[in-house]
């Protein structure tokens, strides 16, 4: 009966367990249930209020419109069903007509409009400039002769001064020597007191020291001359043989004549670019390497080659400064001559010399002479000099001409040389 009991008590105190974790269970399904309906309810409250805030907003922006859009009444032709509508009705519409408009093509590349094409000033008043410039200038050549000259009586002593001046003003020794001479002998001179007279005895002594019986024309200003006609300009460094090549090209361009130009000076960087900037302003085309130090003699037969084909009058080829005592340079000049006359005769080699240099560039000169065989001189910056005299000791000493001159540094301040337009300036 003891054993009885006691299961009846284990018993008991197991269905009282079961009956705590049953209500457990079922609370906590109760709870979770609980949770998953408020959460449902929350959310739809949640969605019906958005839904409701969006309508009174749609609403609201509807309304905002119609107010701001005016009302547009139907068209008569719109009401009608498509059925109704007539063929007319169903066509497209009629393109309406539209303005031509003339359309640019756009480019990244903006060009720059060239510069006009200037118009050289030509040989009149070229000459007309000589003479101002040099009246103008410090050259004390005739001024000086003419001043000791008009004396009463002229004693050894002035006639020293005379032969002084002229030494002075670089005419040479032999020449002023000459010139002395025929001074004392000339009776219009040691007899005339008139100064009128007296200018014009001197005039005519000057004149025929200088050379009016010369012929100074460029081969390629003659009548008949072949074309193209070659130049090829040489002389020392720092003569301004590039800007005489750009001014004598002018000169050319203000008679009409077509021209091209040869940059054959490759030792001297810049010296091209500055050979094209003179005949990019009068449409003279320029034949250069694009190479840094080439061989000039191929350029130069490049440019000749060039020339002939395009038919131009002149050929203008510009070396590179050298100094006369530099043989294997003064050898490279002969080469350019050379090259060059395989495609067409070589007319003139136009020494450049500085007038300001006076004697000291007499044997610079000579060498050249030697090297490449010159036609004619041109010399620079006669305007600024006081050795005028130049004029006559360079003709003297290399036998050829003096044919231009220049007298400032403007672009067309290259004259062709007149003996009485500088002998006229020189005595003011």
């Amino acid at each position: 009966m003891a054993v009885c009991a006691q299961w009846s008590r284990l018993g008991g105190m197991d269905t009282n367990m079961v009956y705590g974790i049953i209500a457990v269970v079922v609370i906590a399904v109760l709870l979770i249930v609980g949770g998953i309906w408020m959460d449902r309810s929350r959310k739809k409250n949640i969605q019906q209020s958005q839904e409701a805030a969006k309508a009174k907003a749609d609403e609201r922006l509807a309304a905002e419109r119609a107010a701001q859009k005016p009302t547009v009444p139907e068209p008569a032709e719109a009401k009608q069903s498509p059925a109704e509508q007539t063929p007319d009705a169903l066509a497209p519409p009629a393109e309406a007509p539209v303005e031509e408009v003339e359309t640019v093509e756009e480019t990244g590349v903006v060009e720059e409009p060239m510069p006009p094409v200037e118009k050289p000033e030509g040989k009149k008043g070229r000459l007309q400039r000589l003479r101002e410039r040099l009246s103008k200038s410090g050259n004390p050549f005739g001024k000086a002769l003419f001043n000791i000259l008009a004396k009463d009586h002229l004693s050894e002593t002035d006639w020293e001064d005379v032969e002084d001046t002229l030494l002075l003003a670089d005419v040479g020794a032999e020449a002023s020597e000459q010139l002395v001479e025929q001074l004392r002998t000339d009776a219009r001179v040691t007899g005339e007191t008139d100064p009128t007279q007296l200018r014009e005895a001197l005039r005519g002594e000057l004149l025929a020291l200088v050379g009016t019986d010369v012929d100074r024309s460029l081969e390629a200003e003659k009548p008949g001359a072949k074309k193209p006609s070659v130049i090829i300009m040489v002389g020392v460094n720092g003569t301004g043989k590039t800007t005489t090549a750009g001014k004598l090209a002018r000169l050319f361009v203000s008679e009409d004549k077509t021209v091209m130009l040869g940059a054959a000076d490759t030792f001297r960087a810049a010296a091209a670019d500055q050979l094209e900037t003179w005949g990019a302003k009068v449409d003279v085309p320029v034949v250069r390497s694009d190479k840094e130090g080439a061989d000039p003699a191929s350029v130069a037969f490049e440019a000749a080659a060039k020339a002939k084909d395009d038919d131009v009058d002149v050929l203008i080829i510009d070396t590179a400064g050298r100094l006369q005592n530099k043989a294997n340079l003064m050898d490279e000049l002969g080469k350019i001559r050379r090259v060059t006359e395989k495609n067409l005769p070589v007319d003139e080699v136009l020494l450049v010399l500085d007038a300001t240099t006076g004697q000291n560039g007499m044997a610079q000169a000579k060498v050249f002479a030697e090297a490449i065989g010159i036609t004619g001189v041109v010399l620079t910056k006669l305007d600024g000099s006081a050795k005028g005299g130049i004029v006559i000791s360079v003709q003297k000493e290399l036998g050829v001409p003096v044919k231009l001159v220049g007298v400032g540094e403007g672009p067309d301040d290259l004259a062709p040389f007149d003996p009485e337009s500088f002998v006229d300036g020189i005595l003011g």
